[in-house]
This record gives structure tokens, sequence and C-alpha cells, in this order.
């Protein structure tokens, strides 16, 4: 298995390996409830489509996708990742996906994209985090707003799940905006 990344402190980020392939990362994809919020399950995702972008990922320099472990297991739980990296304007789009519902609800999301934040703003000399998501998506709205993140916008009905169109609300962080303690 890959080495860990970034470690917190009841989960560590690390690469996404082709060892995941084999374990519930596709099954994610494919579930109609955690997808309930995202653009995915519209098309089925095959095994082949996950092994293409954790391909495509593993030579970027424009995408840095992780998986999110738990420490006291290993137990890969969800993905994380900041992706169309700008080297020029310094910004990035955040995403997560914590796809194992046994861990809904526990503070895995915030302890793994403060570690990211933290990563992205330090190492990767980001000046800006931006993120989107569907309207009906409350705990991501909460999420944004625990990571410090501002509301910038709506983009009206742009992403049609379910039967309806529903807005995709625009997040960003700047880094002088971040809160202190996800930089320490």
């Amino acid at each position: 298995m890959e080495k860990k990344f970034l470690t917190g402190d009841r989960l560590y980020l690390r690469a996404l390996a082709d060892a995941d392939l084999d374990g519930p990362y596709v099954e994610w994809l494919n579930d109609p409830d955690v997808c309930r919020f995202n653009s995915h399950h519209v098309f089925p995702y095959p095994v082949d489509a996950a092994r293409g972008y954790l391909a495509a990922t593993r030579s970027s320099r424009t995408v840095l996708a992780l998986a999110i472990c738990r420490l006291e297991d290993d137990r890969h739980v969800g993905n994380i990742a900041l992706q169309q990296i700008d080297p020029i304007a310094r910004s990035a789009e955040y995403a997560i996906l914590l796809g194992d519902r046994t861990c809904w609800g526990q503070g895995f999301a915030k302890e793994a994209s403060a570690m990211l934040l933290r990563h992205g703003f330090r190492e990767l000399n980001l000046h800006r985090i931006h993120c989107g998501t569907s309207a009906d998506n409350l705990p991501m709205q909460r999420l944004a707003a625990f990571l410090g993140m501002r509301e910038e916008g709506r983009r009206r009905q742009a992403l049609f799940k379910r039967g309806r169109y529903t807005d995709i609300i625009e997040y960003g962080l700047l880094r002088d905006e971040c809160p202190a303690k996800f930089l320490a």
C-alpha cells in the first residue's frame, strides 16, 4: 500500500493506489446515496474508468488526488483532491467524497479537509481554494463554512439530479482568510 502522505489525529491521506480498485472505491461512485449531491451516478463508473483516472493523476501536476484512510485500521474511507491546480493564478478546486457511510457525521471530512487546505496553502503555495456544491447538500455547505470558505455565487439550475435541476453554490477561500488553526 502507498505510504502516508499527510497525517492527522485519526486519519491519514495517501496516494490512490491500484489496490484501491479492489476495495470499495468504485462502488462509492456507483452508489446513488453516496453520489446524491454530486455529478456521479449518471452513467455506471466501471473499474477501467477508475484505473484511467488513477493513471492520469499519478503524473499530473494539476491534480492532487488522495485516499482518506483511518489510522486505526488503514481502512480507505473516501477520497479528497485539489484539482485544476493553476500555478499562475495559484488556485485549485477542492473536492471530497466520503464514501464509507459508517464514517459519516464523525468529523472525518473536517479533519481530512483541514490537512489538505494546510498542504495547499503552505506547500503548494496556493492563493485561493474553491469548490461548488449542490444547494441541497447541507453537510457540504456546513463543511465549507467550518473551513472558512465564503459563498461567492450561485450557478442557477446547473446540476440535474434525481429528476430535477438544482443550483450549485460556489465557495472560495483565500490564503489570508484561512483560519490560523488550519495553517499551524
